[in-house]
């Protein structure tokens, strides 16, 4: 990218088609469709709800149910793939919050067209349909597992110099981006997937081919205990196999035979047994408990010992995707 000499506030922008009133190059906290847009999210979780869209568009890139991949910085990921995350969550971010698909850019916020723009670099490609208009950039930091999102009004004058990229996409500069913005939401952290929690060994071992489903899940649940577990885990070690599911609900007795108490979210009772320890659970999450010594009666009616006893994991964390 060029290098880049900001005109001032107050400046008109270079772009005679720009959108901004008068031209003029003002911040964020004096240009009226921005301070319009950020009334209108007022109240709304924006980075609960980015978690979530993030959350999806990597599963969806990843696609374990098929593949076995739960890394996106893994070698069998294309960078490619990784820069499509997100295509991906902008349609997703349209999903969790309502968003309606809206020309000439991705939606309409109060009637004020908005682009929705993400990274998982250190910069924004910014279509030309999009300079000077208003946009959320979201940048997702793979490494640190977290994110962050601005609403911004891309100016031309804010914009690298030059052609840009092949489709005539160009940067946002650091500082518009850092002085001229309104921040949406901090550095939010991102959950992190279970399967990256085991060792290099012990993954191996888990998405191997052989043994069968129900053994590598006895592995799973046996190295990861006290933490949930969601079903698109499940689905990536069980990848290219029928009904995993099913196989998690055979493994119950075996599993309490080595010790460990399986709980599944979609059974209301268990959910209460498990948020009860610090272990909230959605439909689909499973988690395994260490079982105390004198948690040695029959099971209850939907596989766990009557009179509850069961060790809180000191490994609770919250749910992870």
């Amino acid at each position: 990218m060029g290098r880049l000499q900001l005109q001032p506030l107050g400046d008109r922008c270079v772009n005679d088609d720009c959108r901004a009133e008068d031209k003029i190059l003002r911040p964020a906290s004096e240009d009226d469709e921005i301070q319009q847009v950020l009334r209108a999210l007022e109240g709304v979780s924006l980075a609960s709800g980015f978690t979530e869209a993030i959350g999806a568009s990597i599963d969806y890139v990843l696609d374990g149910a098929r593949t076995s991949r739960f890394d996106l910085l893994a070698e069998n990921v294309h960078p490619g793939e990784r820069a499509s995350v997100g295509a991906k969550l902008e349609y997703e971010a349209q999903r969790v919050f309502g968003w309606k698909k809206t020309k000439p850019l991705d939606i309409s916020i109060t009637d004020v067209p908005i682009d929705l723009k993400v990274t998982v670099g250190d910069n924004w490609a910014i279509p030309k349909e999009a300079h000077c208009h208003l946009c959320i950039c979201t940048q997702i930091q793979l490494k640190n597992n977290r994110h962050r999102s601005w609403l911004v009004r891309t100016h031309t004058s804010w914009l690298y110099r030059g052609k840009g990229n092949n489709d005539g996409k160009r940067g946002l500069a650091v500082h518009a981006r850092e002085h001229w913005s309104a921040p949406l939401y901090d550095w939010t952290s991102l959950p992190v997937n279970p399967l990256s929690r085991l060792s290099e060994e012990e993954a191996d071992k888990v998405l191997a081919e052989k043994p069968g489903q129900q053994k590598r899940l006895l592995m799973l649940f046996g190295y990861l205990p006290g933490i949930v577990i969601p079903r698109s885990v499940i689905q990536t070690v069980c990848a290219g196999k029928q009904d995993p599911v099913r196989r998690m609900r055979g493994i119950r007795e075996k599993a309490r035979e080595q010790g460990l108490l399986l709980l599944c979210g979609t059974w209301v009772d268990q959910r209460e047994v498990a948020a009860a320890r610090g272990f909230p659970l959605e439909a689909g999450d499973w988690v395994a408990l260490p079982i105390s010594p004198s948690g040695t009666r029959a099971l209850g009616p939907q596989g766990w010992p009557e009179g509850e006893h069961c060790q809180q994991s000191p490994l609770a964390d919250g749910r992870l995707f």
